[in-house]
């Protein structure tokens, strides 16, 4: 049954009703394109995907967002640092979103996974998982980055709840808090540095405390942050609340919460198929434009920026949207 079939039965069964309003426009837009050919696709549709579609759609273009809903944040409890939105849950904003970009007529949504991407006689052709071709002048990639978790009992229940990655992001609601920080070397020092200014309580958790020169180590031992050099095996958590740390010697230490760097990897391979370069930290590249290394394909959010927040996505996709709506003028004027 396809998306349009669903909706069809949601309606005929009176089930529709259920939906909050603001979103029943969005998903009756879902998958119910009559046409295939469009100025503009942007794979994904979190909050990049969503804001470049909203100054597209602004700007009268055929546009299609094409999302699996599958967003990185999905277990975090709330947002934070984003204007009128602070504190919002992820789902609210995003939902939120929805419902205002689907208000323009030439966007539409195709509710799926985008398989495959490659140029067709200076345009894009895009393939679904179902098969379906989309064919675009622009493409924007705004994929997103998805967390690849470490060997640690309990880490990926606690991620994104008292696990966090960004001192902007979580760290005033775990301010004064116990806090550890598991990392190593320069990112271990850097966050330490961002997080004593929330916290006193602060402790390194490092395989390898050589990998800090004896300048850092004397910062560090000023500002008295303790040094662990202990790998950690499991977490000891309530419902993803960070309760203590074991350590792979069975000695475990009480914590409130703590940050971790942890690896990632793209959402798509579309990037590299279509023969985008990426940066040293695996993002990838653009310029100032928010323009890869590929004529017409453009990348905005997580996947192509380090700071990691809804707000620094909005604003990425805000600005490709606008950069792409002035191409396109200017090849049709």
């Amino acid at each position: 049954m396809t998306r349009r079939d669903s909706f069809k039965l949601l309606e005929a069964t009176g089930l529709a009703l259920v939906l909050p309003q603001p979103l029943l426009l969005f998903a009756q837009k879902n998958n119910s394109m009559a046409h295939t050919e469009f100025e503009v696709i942007i794979i994904g549709g979190s909050y990049a995907g969503l804001s470049t579609a909203l100054t597209l759609g602004r700007s009268r273009r055929k546009t299609l967002l094409i999302d699996a809903g599958q967003p990185c944040n999905q277990q975090t409890p709330h947002s934070h640092n984003f204007l009128t939105q602070d504190g919002m849950t992820p789902k609210d904003i995003a939902d939120v979103a929805k419902s205002q970009v689907a208000k323009y007529p030439s966007v539409h949504f195709y509710n799926g996974f985008a398989n495959s991407a490659k140029r067709s006689q200076e345009k894009f052709e895009i393939t679904t998982s179902n098969g379906e071709i989309f064919i675009a002048k622009k493409l924007v990639l705004a994929t997103g980055i998805k967390d690849l978790m470490p060997t640690i009992t309990g880490f990926n229940e606690c991620w994104g709840i008292s696990v966090v990655h960004c001192p902007y992001c979580h760290g005033y609601e775990i301010r004064n808090k116990n806090t550890a920080i598991i990392a190593n070397g320069e990112h271990a020092f850097h966050l330490a540095a961002l997080v004593i200014n929330l916290t006193s309580k602060v402790t390194i958790i490092t395989a390898n405390k050589d990998q800090f020169n004896e300048h850092q180590l004397k910062i560090l031992k000023q500002n008295n942050i303790r040094i662990i050099e202990k790998d950690v095996s499991a977490i000891r958590h309530q419902n993803g609340q960070l309760k203590s740390l074991i350590f792979k010697d069975a000695t475990s230490e009480d914590f409130d919460c703590a940050y971790a760097s942890i690896p990632f990897e793209l959402h798509s391979n579309i990037a590299a198929s279509l023969g985008c370069e990426f940066t040293e930290h695996g993002h990838i590249k653009v310029n100032p434009m928010q323009k890869t290394t590929v004529e017409g394909v453009f990348a905005c959010g997580d996947n192509s920026s380090p700071m990691r927040s809804v707000a620094n996505a909005v604003q990425g996709g805000n600005f490709t949207g606008a950069v792409i709506n002035n191409e396109l003028s200017k090849e049709s004027f």
